[in-house]
């Protein structure tokens, strides 16, 4: 029922609005692109420059992202733009219903767990922490903005070059990381920053029992919460990362259990913040994990 009354929506508006301007290449104006999350967009904004622009679904940082639905203004969009972004492995699974909604075959996306081969019920889905393996992000980007908009494909090719040589200082810090603290044991709530943690050799030794619960959105069995409660209690673990962005009261009890167990708690969200570049915000969380570990 929700899919056919955005679809009935969504062909409403775009009668009204005559269906859709031009985009770069094809009559003029900029070339209009739609990443589910301001992630992605950033970084679209960043290689694409002002030949862009872009619409960023998810974008509120205070918003859980297990829990968005998009509205009809996310779907008017997806039907007017060019080039979709998404994450895949179920993680921004409303951009498939805003797609399904307004059907293009002219339409390109790039699915970025295609462009990494990351697959399986079990696999990370915050890939945009991967730090090593943004580059390959980028070029598909920077190919799928040339394929829609072949007159700037070198602009486009300029911006991928100049976005990846800015995050040499974010690969520099988690290199430090790796150097200074690979082999601490750590623990996160959530898998946010698994891939950061595997770049940087930290181990997280939180109950896989645990994350994926909250993760999938359901509640840890009381097992896996004492186990991980139990991990700062006994100073098993030097920082606890905790997904500000979906906060409930069991992750609330383990951050104040290490709290009060004096272990350094770091922030990470699953969004960018206001105000913050992509390499800024990485950068930020990177420098306060290193804190909590000196």
């Amino acid at each position: 029922m929700t899919r056919t009354i955005l679809v009935c929506l969504l062909a409403a508006s775009l009668a009204a609005c005559g269906g859709g301007g031009g985009e770069s290449g094809e009559g003029g104006g900029a070339l209009r692109v739609v990443a589910s999350t301001n992630v992605y967009g950033d970084i679209v904004r960043q290689i694409g420059g002002a030949h862009v622009a872009v619409t960023s679904v998810l974008n509120d940082a205070n918003a859980d992202p297990h829990l968005f639905e998009p509205g009809t203004a996310n779907g008017l969009a997806v039907a007017h733009a060019r080039v979709l972004i998404e994450n895949g492995l179920g993680y921004d699974a409303f951009m498939t219903r805003l797609e399904e909604a307004t059907p293009d075959g002219k339409r390109r996306v790039v699915t970025i767990s295609d462009v990494l081969d990351v697959h399986g019920a079990d696999a990370n889905p915050h890939l945009w922490y991967d730090v090593p393996r943004l580059p390959q992000v980028a070029t598909a980007i920077e190919h799928a903005l040339a394929a829609a908009d072949g007159a700037h494909a070198a602009a486009y090719a300029a911006g991928r070059r100049r976005f990846v040589a800015s995050l040499r200082p974010v690969q520099r810090a988690v290199d430090g990381l790796r150097k200074a603290h690979g082999g601490v044991p750590v623990a996160y709530t959530e898998p946010v920053p698994g891939y950061l943690l595997q770049a940087a050799a930290l181990r997280n030794v939180a109950p896989a029992t645990f994350t994926r619960a909250l993760q999938a959105g359901s509640e840890p069995p009381p097992s896996a919460v004492s186990a991980m409660n139990s991990l700062a209690e006994q100073h098993r673990i030097r920082a606890l990362l905790y997904n500000e962005q979906a906060v409930s009261p069991i992750t609330a009890r383990v951050r104040e259990t290490a709290r009060r167990a004096g272990v350094p708690i770091v922030g990470v969200t699953e969004t960018l913040p206001p105000g913050l570049s992509f390499q800024a915000w990485q950068l930020r969380q990177i420098r306060e994990l290193q804190r909590a570990l000196a």
